[in-house]
């Protein structure tokens, strides 16, 4: 993969000096021209230690608008990032639409550097790229366009670089024991660093092996390719090309299906929940204050039809809470900084530091249910957004985080009372809107795209409780009986 990367390829000073005026200039319009076309362009520079990287980022910088490009050289995680799922650092720095994020170390750094030290096995260095991949494809679904560029050297080009910048009292800062111990490992970042580009060049978004030999080249050659892209996509922008409709997912023969299959019959009188209800948060309280939380995260979910009784099923649990432990996000209409991110951007920042309760009334379900429904987003979009969702919720569990859906479920008839209720209670009257008289009209489009979303994204790992709530009572003791076992079980 790097053979053509050991050439010793060169550019004279005088082409220098003739070619880059005019590169600057176009780089500098297709910038400005960025902004109207309103899709983000995310750039990765990669690469053997002293091949370059800073120095290529400092020069895009120079030769664009900085104003307009937001730099980010990853280091090694904080603690606070170190609590969160590994891409929780990048998700929340993403550039949006309109602008360049240039990313010096990324996502590929700490899974080959894990794999070359031995930390970890090359099936995790597998999954690792694999999750890499979808993410990236996320991304270039969602708009961005996507460049990767690796910065190579080979063996004896590397030595002679460390060398010579810790020969020169000006740059000998910039080489450290770390340098050297990787230029002895050489061999092993170099397979290691093959099998994950190989696993990760795809179509969409192809690594760009660029020699890191001789600096003029190698910056002349990334800001012509950036170029070259990056205008090749603002003159051709993708043509919108008809989706051809999905298989809808089968529905049985006899009509029946799992939201119909609840039991809404069932009830528990005031006596018996009040006392279920003081001893169920006693409970969580305690479990709240158990020293292992500390080692996790908790994330809790609440979707449901409107009505279902979501906002006092949060009430019972944060009631038990200490107010400083849990954060409530209430899930209404994206922002315009949001809409201006991938869908999930939003939910990403929100995730909880370990020991914390992070309570999503509503959620990033959104996207296969409101927005599905109402048309906000393509086919395409909902679709994929499936295994999108499960990638996400994987890398909550997989990082310590405890997670828990729940589906809050009442009959039309129920709904309706609720709603007229709300509609002559004063202080009930801002929890009814035109909006939900709407959804109601929609209710067997909402109710596909539920049974749907249901059998999608209930995993093993994350699975749905859905709960019966035409009595409230009933369901808000289901709700917190569920919480309790799944915290002693993991506590």
């Amino acid at each position: 993969m790097f053979e053509s990367a050991e050439l010793g390829h060169k550019i004279a000073k005088e082409v220098w000096d003739k070619e880059v005026p005019a590169l600057r200039e176009a780089l500098l319009d297709a910038q400005y021209d960025l902004v109207a076309a309103k899709f983000p362009v995310v750039i990765l520079v990669a690469g053997v230690d002293g091949a370059g990287k800073s120095e290529t980022v400092n020069t895009l910088n120079e030769w664009m608008d900085p104003s307009r490009i937001q730099t980010h050289g990853m280091d090694e995680p904080s603690d606070e990032e170190r609590e969160r799922p590994h891409m929780w650092r990048y998700w929340r720095i993403l550039p949006p639409k309109g602008k360049i994020g240039i990313f010096d170390g990324s996502w590929y750094t700490w899974p080959i550097l894990e794999r070359a030290h031995g930390r970890t096995k090359t099936s995790e260095l597998d999954q690792d790229m694999a999750q890499v991949a979808r993410f990236e494809q996320m991304l270039i679904h969602e708009g961005a366009l996507v460049l990767k560029f690796w910065m190579h050297l080979g063996k004896a080009a590397q030595k002679k670089r460390l060398k010579g910048l810790e020969n020169d009292p000006k740059t000998r800062w910039r080489v450290t024991p770390r340098d050297w111990k990787h230029f002895e490992m050489y061999d092993t970042f170099r397979q290691v660093a093959e099998r994950a580009l190989r696993a990760t060049s795809t179509g969409d978004a192809p690594w760009i092996v660029v020699e890191a030999t001789d600096p003029r080249y190698q910056r002349l050659t990334v800001g012509k390719i950036l170029l070259e892209r990056l205008r090749a996509r603002l003159d051709h922008p993708d043509p919108v090309v008809p989706m051809v409709p999905a298989n809808p997912t089968p529905t049985s023969i006899d009509g029946m299906n799992i939201l119909k299959g609840l039991d809404l019959s069932k009830q528990m009188d005031k006596k018996e929940y009040e006392e279920a209800l003081l001893t169920l948060q006693g409970r969580v309280n305690v479990l709240a204050r158990h020293r292992n939380l500390r080692k996790h995260s908790v994330v809790l979910v609440f979707e449901g039809v409107d009505a279902a009784g979501k906002g006092g099923s949060i009430r019972r649990i944060t009631q038990s809470l200490d107010a400083r432990s849990y954060h409530i996000h209430p899930t209404a209409a994206p922002t315009e900084e949001a809409r201006a991110q991938p869908y999930l951007w939003r939910f990403w920042r929100n995730l909880p530091r370990l020991g914390k309760v992070a309570i999503f009334d509503r959620s990033w379900y959104g996207r296969v249910l409101v927005e599905r429904v109402e048309g906000f987003c393509s086919e395409a979009d909902w679709q994929r957004a499936y295994s999108e969702i499960n990638d996400f919720e994987d890398q909550i569990v997989r990082s310590r985080g405890i997670l828990l859906k729940f589906w809050l479920h009442i009959s039309q008839e129920e709904q309706l009372r609720r709603f007229e209720e709300r509609q002559v209670t004063p202080f009930k009257r801002f929890k009814i809107t035109e909006e939900d008289w709407r959804n109601r009209g929609k209710w067997p489009a909402y109710e596909a795209a539920i049974c749907d979303m249901l059998d999608r994204t209930s995993t093993e790992i994350a699975p749905w409780t859905l709960v019966e709530s035409e009595d409230k009572h009933f369901g808000r003791v289901k709700i917190l009986k569920t919480l309790v076992q799944r915290l002693e079980d993991e506590l």
